[in-house]
């Protein structure tokens, strides 16, 4: 989002995290800026039976962090590196004098934000819902046309069965059933247990 080398610039330093670390918890404090160079993370909510509630996924050349900075300076969620990373992070300060310095930084960073709310209110539209097959076909559909999470070379969809039953709130074993008869009706394929979508898209 932010150019690499801006961030370099104002003292951002480079880091390397392993599969599964903990960048930073819910309710803890918003101390950095983070972009990732390379990996995944995802965001994530745990209730208290230690279901997680999984927001979004990171992909390379995204940032996160910065909604926290700008509101209460608390993260309001846990975020989980969901492969090896090589992050970008700048301390919170430095990210709020770069915001003042560059009024460009201020139409990207609210594009983002607006783009992240556009997608959550479409998702808690499709979860009331509750028709499976609509929830995961229009899911992958705005995955799709959003050019996320879906390999544009392959079609693959970047998302485990438990992935998005953490970002539905379905059963693993409805995702499951329902991924299922969606090949069955040439809607999506499934090789060697992974899913891949037609290359004209789900109707």
């Amino acid at each position: 989002m932010i150019p690499p080398e801006l961030l370099l610039e104002k003292g951002a330093s480079s880091v390397h995290a392993n599969i599964g670390e903990i960048l930073f918890h819910e309710d803890s404090l918003a101390t950095f800026y983070y972009q990732l160079l390379n990996g995944r993370v995802r965001l994530s909510n745990f209730l208290s039976d230690g279901r997680e509630v999984l927001h979004n996924v990171i992909c390379a050349h995204e940032g996160f962090g910065e909604g926290a900075i700008l509101d209460s300076g608390v993260h309001a969620v846990t975020a989980i590196t969901d492969s090896p990373c090589t992050i970008l992070k700048i301390s919170s300060t430095r990210f709020i004098a770069m915001m003042d310095e560059y009024a460009f930084l201020h139409r990207l960073v609210a594009q983002k934000i607006a783009r992240e709310l556009h997608f959550k209110l479409f998702m808690i539209k499709l979860i009331y819902n509750r028709a499976p097959e609509e929830i995961l076909s229009n899911l992958i559909h705005r995955l799709n046309d959003n050019k996320r999470l879906v390999c544009q070379e392959c079609n693959r969809l970047m998302l485990t069965r438990q992935q998005l039953a953490n970002m539905t709130g379905l059963r693993v074993e409805t995702i499951i059933r329902t991924m299922k008869q969606m090949e069955k009706d040439d809607k999506l394929n499934i090789i060697r247990g992974k899913v891949f979508i037609p290359a004209d898209g789900i109707d």
